[in-house]
């Protein structure tokens, strides 16, 4: 069969090419944090907050270097998760599964209660449940008719969001080059540095900026979940890992640093887009029109993964016959062009529950509940996921001349801590713990929960 129509054993079609998920990786990570929130950052941290975004880029990197040496061992698999079944046990991967499923429920419905903000940015008067209905319909849709279409559907979106942030950094230094005069002063390189301190506003402030930064990077993983359906996935993961991370610290560190040099980060506006600042300065008078459509894309894009991902695990946790009936069976089926289709056709009808609640609820209320619910399970899971790949070493499927963590000795361990002072930080940072004491409490009852059933089946015995 011709490779870009290769179907892997279980009916699903290997139609991605190297560009989608290059672009998928890209437009994954870098979502509307940057785009919206990344003044209050700056405000708070100034230029050290490149610092923090460097730090945690790499150690992403890190964690992304050890899935992708499983997956180049054995690329058969469709999620990261897969893994974790595999090399911790079922309890693990059932844990793991339920949990990022969940996760990305939740997910898909703060960037669903954002698309109705931002379309309402220009017809206020339509109700936010039907512009999510519609959003909603045409991305499963998408999702559903071909992998290639996804894939395709978030080249371009992904593209929108890198020719905005390209036309900021050449808008900028452009500027600063000519030392023109804003409102605020002019723009310069120098203006990085001016009055810079390590902790201008605390050493706590500084602290808090990690795990703010640490959830701007999440779901750089996404792009692992697309290699079970790329055309060659062995150089696909080489390339996707290796490639995507610094093209993702040039986008974030650049951008910022230009909004840096064209706005003094003293008199940048925490509240208001600093890209909507520089392009105003900049001269576009439309600047707020065009960061609400990139925004909305950006929006957009980050559903359109969430449904592809999620489909994807809750199929993964369809096949794993150690359910026990759980999830209907019916759920593994693959349509003929090589689509879980009923797994993501019931992830999107529950995300129908995010409308149905907008109907008794403003938007900007179910946005803060639902992007505060999603978060935190991450961090576990990603846990979950470093400690499979060191089970991964010690095992037979280990290759010594695969594509290996690079010094796996010292890294592991300190991806691994990493993550846990993340985690460990949310306790102490106002408005975080609440998130983290959840997380906390859905682990310790999942587990309590496998005990008492497995207590029950004995005493059955």
């Amino acid at each position: 069969m011709h490779e870009k129509n290769k179907k892997n054993a279980d009916g699903t079609v290997r139609s991605l090419s190297n560009r989608h998920v290059q672009m998928i990786a890209i437009g994954g990570t870098i979502g509307t944090g940057l785009f919206l929130g990344s003044g209050s950052t700056i405000s708070k941290t100034g230029p050290s907050v490149l610092l923090v975004y460097l730090v945690i880029g790499c150690l992403f990197f890190l964690m992304m270097r050890g899935i992708g040496e499983m997956f180049y061992s054995d690329p058969n698999q469709h999620t990261f998760v897969a893994f974790i079944t595999k090399y911790l046990g079922h309890t693990a991967g059932y844990f793991t599964g339920w949990s990022y499923w969940i996760g990305l429920l939740f997910a898909s419905m703060a960037e669903l209660s954002a698309i109705a903000t931002y379309v309402n940015f220009w017809f206020p008067h339509i109700p936010a449940w039907l512009i999510e209905v519609v959003f909603l319909a045409v991305l499963a849709t998408l999702n559903i008719i071909a992998v290639k279409v996804f894939g395709e559907a978030e080249f371009w979106f992904a593209m929108i969001k890198v020719i905005a942030i390209v036309a900021l950094i050449v808008t900028g230094i452009f500027m600063a080059f000519f030392h023109a005069s804003t409102p605020v002063g002019h723009a310069s390189f120098g203006n990085i540095l001016d009055h810079f301190t390590m902790f201008p506003n605390g050493f706590f402030n500084f602290f808090a900026a990690f795990p703010m930064v640490f959830f701007a990077f999440q779901g750089i993983e996404f792009v692992s979940i697309t290699l079970g359906e790329s055309k060659d996935p062995k150089t696909v993961v080489k390339k996707a890992v290796n490639e995507t991370l610094w093209r993702i610290l040039i986008f974030y560190i650049g951008a910022l640093s230009v909004i840096m040099v064209v706005i003094p980060w003293t008199k940048l506006s925490p509240t208001n887009s600093p890209f909507v600042q520089v392009f105003s300065i900049a001269g576009l008078p439309a600047a707020a029109a065009v960061i609400n459509f990139v925004v909305l894309t950006s929006a957009a894009s980050s559903l359109n993964s969430i449904i592809f991902s999620a489909g994807r695990h809750l199929y993964q946790l369809a096949k794993d016959t150690h359910t026990d009936g759980f999830i209907h069976k019916n759920l593994t089926h693959v349509s003929k062009n090589g689509i879980p289709i009923a797994s993501i056709g019931l992830t999107a009808a529950l995300i129908l529950i995010n409308p149905i609640l907008t109907v008794t609820h403003s938007v900007s209320f179910m946005f803060t509940l639902v992007a505060g619910a999603t978060s935190d399970m991450c961090i576990i899971v990603y846990l979950f996921t470093m400690f499979a790949h060191r089970k991964y070493r010690k095992s037979a499927d280990f290759l010594d001349h695969g594509f290996k963590m690079p010094a796996y000795q010292f890294t592991s361990p300190l991806t691994i801590a990493f993550f846990v002072f993340i985690f460990v930080s949310l306790f102490f940072i106002p408005g975080d713990e609440v998130g983290a004491i959840s997380a906390v409490i859905w682990t310790v009852a999942f587990y309590a929960g496998i005990g008492i059933k497995r207590l029950v089946s004995r005493s059955k015995a």
